[in-house]
């Protein structure tokens, strides 16, 4: 017959916040341990990918780690992408080149006048 397993916290139902594992203990019982929840990886404020660089982790345990391993060393670190980095820099430059050809084509235009 299978040993009896007790839960240890007060909470009986099978809910995300109190998931359990039951291991043997080295004298031979047999004990659930309560695991805590997964964290998930900061994402991409544009695409929505994960973030590279920047480790899953719950919450609070961002205020534990230093600043460093919360960013990436570059524009935008914790916050977007590289892949959305780089197109957000083409955007920019792009409008302020359309900009300057805009003014270029309408001083010509007046000259001609």
């Amino acid at each position: 017959m299978a040993q009896r397993v007790t839960i240890r916290k007060r909470t009986p139902y099978n809910t995300t916040s109190n998931r359990r594992r039951v291991i043997k203990t080295p004298g031979g019982k047999l004990v659930y341990h309560h695991l805590k929840k997964l964290g998930t990886a900061p994402k991409c404020g544009d695409c929505g990918i994960a973030l590279p660089g920047v480790p899953a982790l719950r919450p609070r345990q961002y205020a534990t780690i230093s600043k460093r391993q919360k960013t990436v060393q570059r524009a935008y670190g914790g916050s977007r992408c590289g892949d959305c980095v780089k197109s957000r820099i083409l955007r920019a430059f792009l409008v302020e080149e359309a900009k300057i050809v805009k003014k270029v084509i309408k001083s010509q235009t007046a000259a001609r006048k």
